[in-house]
């Protein structure tokens, strides 16, 4: 058990790094000097706290605003607030990415318009392109996340289907637009954050038939969606806004926050309990379930024998191939992958892997803990791990056991963190009691 609060206090330390109130107020201070007024669009899943954090740092020169998450929080002055759906837009998507549009249509001379982004925010705030439905969105993006499709091919789709993103949002503000991100995805790029609403895509229509043509095949998606992308691959529809265009030059962005500070606030923790913490740069992608297995036979490689107290801190963005038609989430199913390695390694090893966003998946838990001894639990109770993991159905194995991690909504998300610790010390010291 004191590994599980371990974990847990680790988890929850890398997501408190990224409190987004906080870092949005920072990276605002510099303009403690100014007095033009600003309007502010801000989307995502720490839409609403973004929103609070420059309220304190800008206070009486917002303009007014628009906050648009999966949970708008408490009233903030001078904000509206409209809560879409995620991870599939919604008819409140579609009315939050028109409002969107409009503020940045009203932005007045002499004025700046500020886009506050985070992770979501592509399904939070749509604006379905000319002669494409809010259902086709839909039905694209669900087939798209079923095949497995990263962010990058999910985006490059969802960009040439909209209005709004790929620098649609940008394009309609009078002034251009500053965009201050949080970023959920793996090498921080502002085009692919949120889809970019408010900077430019170097993506083209080619690149989004190209990822249909991947995850299912271009006979698998709506007409319209198809017929849409093929016409502007042929040049028929204008482009999204590409850097060389004059506009860009407007378009200013920077992250302020991503998984490299919930990777500090990690280490400083493990720190803190005692543990020699090691931070693992090299992101975690590709499909959970093969990735958790090459992830873990590499940190056993690189422990050793180096420490009696041993933390890895890795994080990224892993995908999941749906075949079963259970309940689960990338984190689960990377945590359920883990079940047999872990055995294999020993009773001293114990993991977490959990989203930032408190939310994985279509389920109410962040993510799942396993260690070196949840394979024997599990068979005590009749659960094989196999059977689960091919049916997809992560969350109902590690609710029977007790083992999900749940923190609710965060208001914060910078992919996914997770953390494996190696206790050595505990392990000898259960094991010479027992033999005593």
């Amino acid at each position: 058990m004191t590994a599980r609060k371990d974990l847990r206090a680790i988890v929850l330390a890398a997501i408190d790094a990224v409190e987004p109130a906080r870092l949005v107020s920072a990276a605002l201070a510099a303009e403690a000097g100014r007095d033009d007024r600003v309007r502010i669009v801000s989307a995502g899943k720490a839409a609403a706290a973004m929103a609070r954090g420059a309220t304190q740092a800008l206070g009486h020169r917002i303009g007014g605003g628009l906050i648009v998450g999966p949970d708008t929080g408490r009233e903030i002055p001078l904000f509206e607030r409209i809560a879409g759906g995620h991870p599939l837009p919604t008819a409140a998507s579609e009315r939050a990415g028109s409002r969107a549009l409009a503020i940045a249509s009203e932005v007045r001379p002499g004025e700046r318009f500020l886009c506050l982004l985070s992770g979501g925010a592509s399904a939070l705030m749509a604006a379905p392109a000319p002669g494409i439905s809010l259902a086709d969105k839909v039905e694209t993006t669900n087939l798209l996340l079923r095949a497995g499709a990263d962010i990058t091919a999910l985006n490059a789709v969802r960009k040439h289907l909209s209005e709004i993103k790929g620098g649609g949002l940008a394009r309609r503000s009078p002034s251009g637009c500053h965009t201050l991100a949080i970023s959920d995805v793996v090498g921080d790029g502002l085009a692919v954050i949120g889809s970019g609403p408010g900077v430019p895509d170097p993506s083209r229509f080619s690149d989004a038939i190209d990822a249909l043509q991947a995850f299912g095949g271009l006979d698998a998606y709506p007409r319209a969606v198809v017929a849409r992308l093929q016409a502007g691959a042929r040049g028929e529809i204008a482009e999204t806004l590409k850097p060389s265009d004059a506009q860009a030059a407007h378009a200013t962005a920077s992250v302020i926050g991503g998984r490299a500070d919930a990777m500090t606030g990690a280490c400083d923790a493990a720190r803190r309990l005692g543990y020699q913490a090691v931070r693992i740069d090299r992101p975690v992608v590709g499909e959970a379930r093969g990735a958790a297995v090459e992830h873990l036979r590499e940190l056993a490689r690189r422990a050793g024998n180096a420490a009696d107290r041993l933390c890895f801190v890795s994080s990224g963005e892993t995908t999941v191939r749906v075949h079963g038609a259970g309940s689960g989430g990338r984190n689960q199913e990377f945590a359920l992958a883990a079940v047999r390695v872990l055995a294999l390694i020993g009773p001293d090893v114990a993991l977490a892997s959990a989203g930032t966003d408190g939310i994985d998946g279509p389920t109410a838990a962040a993510g799942a803990f396993v260690d070196g001894e949840t394979l024997a639990r599990a068979a005590g109770l009749g659960l094989d791990p196999d059977t689960y993991l091919r049916n997809n159905d992560s969350h109902t194995f590690f609710a029977a056991l007790g083992d999900l991690v749940v923190t609710g909504p965060t208001g914060t998300n910078v992919g996914d963190i997770q953390v494996v610790l190696f206790n050595r010390a505990s392990a000898n010291r259960s094991r010479g009691g027992a033999n005593a």
